[in-house]
Order: structure tokens, then sequence, then C-alpha cells
């Protein structure tokens, strides 16, 4: 079976410096963090699928007959 190119593609040294570019670019985005109105947000949307979890598991254990 043949190797199939994509025409049109990117070769590796492109790919690589689009890359860098990228890095260069969101390297500030990064190192600013998470604001902490978003930290509490995610906190909370753990915490709410958390609870959804042990409720979905107690009613599987009760509907089970464990």
């Amino acid at each position: 079976m043949k190797d199939v190119k994509p025409k049109g593609g990117l070769n590796a040294e492109i790919q690589s410096r689009i890359g860098h570019q990228l890095r260069a670019m969101y390297d500030d985005v990064v190192r600013q963090g998470v604001p902490d109105r978003f930290a509490e947000l995610i906190r909370k949307l753990d915490g709410a699928e958390a609870q959804a979890q042990i409720a979905g598991d107690s009613a599987a254990k009760t509907e089970g007959g464990e």
C-alpha cells in the first residue's frame, strides 16, 4: 500500500516555525495564570459535578440492591 501525502501540507520546518511563533505570542498569557473568579467558578463546577456523581452512584447502588 502506498503512503498518501496530503497535497498542500506544511513541511516539518514550517510547522516548527509556526509552533515557535505561537508559543512566543501566548507565553505571556500562560504566565498570567487563571484569574481568581475563574478559579472559583471551576471549583464550584467541580463540586457540582462531584455531587452529581455521588448522587448517581447512590442511585445505582439502591437500584442494584447493594
